[in-house]
This record gives C-alpha cells, structure tokens and sequence, in this order.
C-alpha cells in the first residue's frame, strides 16, 4: 500500500498502531479501560479520541473488521473451482489470521450496528455456500452442518500461548487433525456424536450482556 503524506497517512498509522494495541489488550482483558489501550499504543488520549469516541465504537470496530476479513477469505474459498479445498483453505486462512480470538472475547460486551449484522448475514450465507460445495465435491463427510465451522474455528482461537510463533504451529497442527476428521474419504467412520449445533444455540452470545460492577469507561 502507498504511504500517504503529511498528516493523513500519520492519521493511518495512528489508526492502526490503535487497533493492534486495542486488540492485544482486549484479548487479555475484555473489560480493559481504553486509557489503557491508549498507554499499550503509545499516544495521548487526544489521538485516540480523535478516531474512537470510546470504547464500545473502538470493540465495534475490531469486530468489525474481523468480520470483513471472514467474508473476504470465504469469498477467496467460493472463487476456488474446488469445493473441498475452497472449504479447507478459507478454514486454514482465518485460523492464520486469528479472527475468532476477539469474536468469542467480546461477544456481548457491545451492540452492532445495523452495517454488522447485515455483514454477518452475508458471511453466515457464504459459510453456507462453502459448507455445501464441499458436501458436493464427495469430500466432507456428510454429517457436517455449517455452524459446525463456528465451534471448530473457536476451538483453534482457544490455543493460545505466551510464544506467538508457537500458537501458530500448535493451531496449525491441531487444524490438521480437525480437517482430517472432516473429510469424507474413510468409508468406516461412524457418525459423529450427538445433534449438530444450530444458530440459535451459538448466536445468545451476540445479546448484549449486563454489565457486573460498574462499567469502566
């Protein structure tokens, strides 16, 4: 990407030394106060303020932004004329890119907006589009259900260790065996154990929860 001049791009960079640093402290503590996203950035509070009136926008954006990355790389999966491997490699890109960590931290700590729950429609139905061309490509045992891919993809965001690099390797090979156990291709597997997850089950996350104590600004 080109780097804008003058007090624009320093804007950009602002914005994104801001987001990294707000994720980073939220995924250790949800309930982190924004001054603290402030310190872990390196800025005044002014900067901040500036982009984010506070922190319920600043949670908004992160997961919104991690929502636009999912849509993105099922769109990359759809564009694969490979249904098993368009399915597999959209699973292996967002492991990669640690989307889930935030969605299961800060699920219910805000309200969407109107924009998110429309973006989180299209990435429910492009889910679903994957989810079927691999059924239709004779690879996925048939048994998978979409929302199956949620509860798989938050399995792989909950290994986490104080080394990044060997997060990465452990979620990686633990991916491996995950995708192993949803291919098709042994005959004598027995059906898995009890009845499929559905979105209602996994969507009481998203109601806003009320908040214990009192709420750090």
């Amino acid at each position: 990407m080109e780097k804008l001049p003058g007090r624009r791009g320093q804007a950009v960079r602002n914005d994104a030394i801001i987001l990294e640093a707000a994720r980073n402290v939220f995924l250790e503590d949800p309930s982190a106060p924004i001054a603290a996203v402030a310190e872990r950035a390196g800025v005044g509070f002014s900067a901040l303020y500036r982009r984010y009136a506070g922190k319920e926008q600043l949670l908004r954006q992160l997961c919104h932004d991690g929502l636009k990355r999912f849509i993105a790389e099922a769109d990359t999966g759809l564009a694969d004329s490979d249904g098993w491997r368009g399915l597999t490699g959209f699973i292996e890109r967002i492991v990669d890119a640690d989307v889930h960590s935030l969605t299961v931290k800060l699920a219910g700590t805000f309200t969407p907006t109107p924009e998110m729950n429309e973006d989180a429609k299209r990435a429910n139905k492009l889910a679903v589009t994957l989810v079927k061309r691999a059924h239709e490509s004779g690879r996925l045992r048939s048994d998978v259900v979409p929302d199956d891919l949620d509860l798989l993809l938050e399995g792989c965001a909950a290994i986490r260790l104080p080394d990044p690099d060997r997060t990465r390797q452990l979620r990686k090979r633990y991916l491996a065996l995950l995708i192993r156990g949803l291919s098709a291709d042994d005959a004598k597997q027995e059906p898995l154990p009890g009845p499929a997850p559905d979105a209602q089950e996994l969507n009481w996350r998203w109601t806003r929860r009320p908040q214990a104590g009192t709420a750090k600004p």
